[in-house]
């Protein structure tokens, strides 16, 4: 855990420090912010406004609507512990109840009509909210805090009734968090520590609660936000708020569902742009997470292959646990930006050092092997017999001496080396604590990232307690396994915003000639036949085989003339999805005799399996390539997204693919084939010449278009396969299918 010098410093001198000191890396922007307003050619938007929140997070006046200090009501705990809030931040209370006339010792008024002063925030603590919310607003207040639950989490009358507090602050310039939420906006946040913050949202408050405890370990923490259901304020307006403050150095979050998908990916693109890291555990990799969280909060959890690749395309770090939340975000928040990404480890075990390497190598990560001059240097101090090309073993003598520090110092000064971890298996002073003093001592004097790891399940020692926690600069872990995957997201972060072009930039804003058309060809609610699928690809430049239409054995025969033998035949039709299956493709005609046959035998089929012909395709017979899968289909949480992967009829066994949220740009594309394992076909294996890349990114560019500028009338759309034949040939999709919404 990285910690803290205590301090008082002010909030603006906090501010200057954190942009002085360069704490947060941000990126070069190349290219604009879109404006409000700005639509894609989706009509979705391309920019959302940043909502201010400064007077939720730090009122000037507060009315508590059903405060009491009758002793044994829940009210009266909540009421007690926002007098105490208000009292530390300087806001004036105003407690509203009808029964009571003053509530601890303060004025008590009857109503919200009746209240001194429009406020900044209410907070709501009766069983039926709506009233008061709907009475708030025309009181003009800023704010509304809603803790009565029963609303979407409970199920369809519940989110009805949660519909209808939505619509009633909807355009009255109040905005509403909750229902169903909790107090942890209104914590006790220390003051006296210093350095970048973590800002924390959270739709489940006890989830919140190892982030926030953070700040005993030293980590300051700005802002705690709650959600809840979501009703209004959501997860996405926080984060947008939170990547503007210069004083939030990550945004940690905890999230069991997105109310809008879209309103996600445009606030992780803002926290992009900043150079703010957005650290989430996201619930929902399993059907019971899903299901559970759904009952929770009541929002939709999503597909969780096409959240995990929304967060990715968006520099969002997902992590699983909230000790890896707690840790990965302690670190990005408060590290400087990597001078190298060569990882060294450095132990007085020979077998610690090995196994940490191992599992470093295994996370991703590059360690270096250091140079002969460097190996050499270290030899000076370290017995010749010892390995010190990376991982370093020390063999723990010279640690007790100044030998110890020279070391340290010795592995920072490679310019190879960006991150030095040291593992601490457990506490033997004095070695130990010698150690760990030159470590710290180290770290100060460099701004490269020193990561210990403290495996000791104590935690009571003065070595981890008074000496690792207390330092500013050292990342300090209690698992070996937290400290990779918190370096592996520091350099990813960093490789990540280093330049970073928003998609939201390079996104179609007005209508192809293509989606004119296409929309002809579209037939709502119907599944196009193949060739009706493949006139769409042809609307959008996507390259399909020379091929006819025909309804006779004899134009069957006229079209292969015109093709060119050896031909493929293949029957047409909208309700035909496997037809390999079905026994309706011939290959590899090569006459006119076996084309009549075969359009006998693939009619006679269609027959008798009563499937409805539209005709039967004539194709030309195209060279092998590596066959591959580029679809369209619909997330409930993002709209259209897009897959790429290895194809053919073993698609469904493979399963090798990846998958965007539009918009994107070539380099995702490119990085999605990147990820999948069967890439190494694309580049060229046994003597097979490498394909056509550059094509197939392009095809799935042109999907993207049409996945865009026909949102509203595509439902699904597969191109498998689509033959990438060898470098600067094209691409081909052999077959197609099209549904239509």
């Amino acid at each position: 855990m990285l910690g803290s010098t205590h301090g008082t410093l002010t909030t603006d001198s906090r501010r200057a420090r954190a942009i002085a000191c360069g704490e947060r890396s941000g990126p070069a922007v190349h290219a604009r912010q879109g404006e409000a307003g700005d639509l894609d050619v989706s009509g979705r938007p391309l920019h959302a406004d940043v909502p201010d929140l400064d007077r939720f997070f730090r009122p000037e006046s507060v009315a508590v609507v059903g405060a009491s200090d009758e002793e044994g009501r829940p009210n009266a705990g909540i009421t007690r512990r926002l007098a105490g809030w208000t009292a530390r931040t300087g806001a004036r209370l105003h407690p509203v109840n009808p029964g009571r006339r003053t509530v601890l010792g303060l004025p008590c008024v009857p109503s919200v009509a009746d209240l001194p002063e429009p406020v900044d925030l209410a907070v709501v603590l009766v069983a039926d909210p709506l009233p008061v919310v709907r009475e708030l607003a025309a009181a003009k207040a800023r704010f509304a805090v809603v803790f009565a639950s029963g609303f979407a989490e409970t199920g369809a009358e519940g989110a009805a009734a949660q519909d209808r507090l939505a619509a009633a602050v909807e355009g009255t310039g109040m905005r509403l968090l909750g229902p169903n939420t909790n107090l942890n906006a209104f914590e006790h946040f220390r003051d006296d520590l210093d350095g970048p913050a973590i800002a924390l949202v959270t739709q489940s408050g006890h989830q919140g609660r190892p982030v926030f405890a953070l700040q005993e370990n030293g980590v300051r923490l700005s802002h705690w936000a709650p959600t809840g259901n979501e009703a209004d304020l959501e997860s996405a307006d926080f984060l947008s708020y939170f990547a503007e403050r210069p004083e939030v150095g990550a945004i940690a979050a905890y999230l069991e569902g997105l109310k809008d998908g879209r309103a996600f990916l445009l606030a992780a693109d803002r926290a992009a742009r900043r150079g703010v890291p957005v650290v989430a555990v996201k619930v929902g990799r399993t059907t019971a997470g899903a299901r559970t969280a759904a009952s929770h909060t009541g929002k939709l959890t999503g597909a969780d292959a096409v959240v995990d690749a929304a967060m990715r395309q968006f520099g969002v770090i997902r992590v699983d646990g909230l000790d890896e939340l707690q840790d990965t975000a302690a670190l990005l928040a408060r590290a400087r930006p990597p001078r190298a990404d060569g990882v060294a480890v450095y132990a007085i075990s020979g077998g610690t050092g090995a196994h940490v390497a191992d599992l470093a190598a295994a996370a991703g990560l590059r360690l270096p092997v250091l140079s002969e001059a460097r190996q050499a240097e270290l030899h000076q101090w370290i017995p010749p017999y010892l390995n010190v090309a990376n991982p370093v073993d020390s063999g723990g003598h010279p640690v007790g001496d100044a030998r110890g520090r020279r070391i340290i110092d010795a592995i920072l000064d490679d310019p190879e080396v960006g991150v030095l971890v040291c593992p601490v298996t457990g506490p033997f002073p004095p070695l130990s604590d010698r150690l760990v003093a030159d470590l710290v001592a180290a770290a100060e004097r460099t701004d490269k990232l020193v990561c210990v790891v403290w495996g000791s399940p104590v935690g009571t020692e003065p070595a981890y307690r008074d000496v690792l926690l207390r330092s500013s600069r050292v990342a300090t872990f209690r698992t070996v396994a937290n400290c990779l995957t918190a370096v592996r997201a520091h350099l990813d972060h960093h490789r990540f915003v280093t330049g970073y072009r928003s998609p939201f930039d390079e996104a179609p804003r007005t209508p192809s000639p293509s989606h004119r058309k296409a929309r002809l060809l579209m037939r709502p609610g119907e599944r196009l036949s193949e060739h009706a699928a493949k006139q769409l690809l042809r609307a959008y430049g996507i390259r399909v085989p020379r091929e006819q239409l025909v309804t006779s054995a004899a134009a069957a025969v006229r079209a292969a003339g015109l093709v060119g033998y050896p031909v493929v035949m293949k029957a047409s039709g909208g309700r035909i999805a496997h037809k390999t299956e079905l026994g309706l493709v011939k290959i590899g005609l090569t006459s006119a005799s076996q084309v009549r046959d075969a359009y006998r035998e693939l009619t006679d089929i269609a027959r008798h399996e009563d499937i409805a012909l539209d005709g039967v395709l004539v194709c030309q017979m195209v060279d092998p390539g590596v066959e591959m899968v580029v679809g369209v289909s619909r997330d409930e949480l993002f709209g259209p997204t897009v897959t790429v992967g290895l194809g053919g009829v073993l698609v469904e066994v493979l399963r090798d693919t990846a998958v965007a949220v539009p918009p994107f740009g070539e380099a995702q594309v490119r990085d999605m084939l990147a990820g999948l394992r069967g890439r190494a076909l694309l580049d060229g294996v046994r003597g097979r010449p490498a394909a056509d890349v550059d094509a197939l990114v392009e095809v799935v560019l042109r999907v993207q278009r049409m996945a865009l500028e026909l949102e509203d009338d595509l439902a699904e759309l597969d191109l498998n396969p689509l033959v990438v034949l060898p470098h600067g040939q094209g691409a081909v999709a052999l077959d197609a299918l099209a549904v239509c919404r």
